[in-house]
């Protein structure tokens, strides 16, 4: 698609941010839909259940990224009813009135995350034919990915980006984690045994690119790196790239004790090996689909 009209949910963040900014690049005009009033602003209060649906008329695409932070962050029982508000009620509310209007979008692309496919053991490989997980974060996950169903019986197609750690050097995951490398008191967390399916915030982008251009392409889509690693291993090569020790473990309890068991459990201490395939069929080409080249230009290394 070429100079297009493209509107955006959650464009103030890490992610929709710098899509918005790529997109502008490529000639496309974004809309950004927010809770703050703005200059071509479509004002929204997902928690009100409030959008200005006539505004998003004649868009030929949607990305929706709002939620809430999912981590790091206890999960009380008000932040949990936060996490499902801001992801699965946001969505809903977005698909019914795609769903409605009488120049729908194209394409809705909403996101999602590698948290679907819950606890797994590395040696297992998971694409998107896989079944959802056990947990919170997996039935979040489905029911945010349901929430989607006005969109595509209205006959839009629709995309589920089940994206994994973005890696960049503006924030996300590192950011959390390039104070405590930096010092030389990082490693693994827990066992160090989870899988990270990360991917590179590059890549990222050109991924979400080619979905909006791809018709072929609906349903659940792994935005993940082929190279996906072991926590173990991510310390190791982060710690290398800093030319840091990495080698200091975090103890399981210590993550529980600070963050609270079930969001330490299903976040940090477990984790999927999540395979692109539906992208690399697509003839999708990562630029980073290994990890040290990745860290290297997260951090801005040649």
């Amino acid at each position: 698609m070429a100079g297009v009209r493209i509107a955006i949910t959650g464009a103030t963040g890490l992610l929709g941010r710098s899509l918005a900014e790529r997109l502008r690049e490529a000639g496309h005009a974004v809309v950004p839909v927010s809770r703050k009033p703005g200059p071509g602003v479509v004002r929204w209060d997902p928690a009100r259940g409030q959008l200005e649906a006539a505004a998003l008329e004649g868009c030929d695409a949607v990305v929706n990224l709002a939620g809430a932070r999912i981590a790091p962050a206890r999960w009380t029982e008000a932040h949990k009813r936060e996490l499902r508000t801001s992801r699965v009620d946001a969505t809903r509310l977005v698909s019914e009135a795609l769903s409605g209007l009488a120049q729908p979008p194209r394409v809705f692309l909403s996101a999602s995350a590698t948290g679907y496919y819950g606890r797994r053991p590395f040696e297992e490989a998971v694409d998107e034919t896989a079944l959802p997980g056990r947990g919170f974060l997996a039935s979040l996950c489905v029911d945010w990915e349901a929430a989607t169903e006005p969109a595509r019986r209205a006959g839009i197609r629709t995309v589920l980006l089940r994206t994994g750690p973005v890696l960049s050097g503006r924030g996300g995951f590192l950011a959390p984690l390039l104070p405590v490398f930096r010092l030389g008191l990082g490693g693994p967390v827990g066992d160090g045994r989870q899988g990270v399916s990360w991917i590179a915030l590059e890549d990222w982008l050109r991924g979400v690119e080619f979905v909006l251009n791809t018709p072929s392409v609906e349903g659940p889509v792994n935005l993940t790196a082929p190279g996906a690693v072991t926590f173990a291993e991510f310390a190791r090569t982060l710690g290398r790239v800093l030319r840091r020790p990495a080698f200091l473990r975090v103890p399981a309890f210590a993550v529980r004790w600070v963050l609270g068991r079930e969001m330490a459990d299903e976040v940090l201490l477990s984790g999927q090996r999540a395979i692109p395939r539906r992208l690399l069929e697509a003839g999708f080409e990562f630029r980073y689909p290994e990890l040290e080249p990745a860290l290297r230009s997260a951090l801005g290394e040649r």
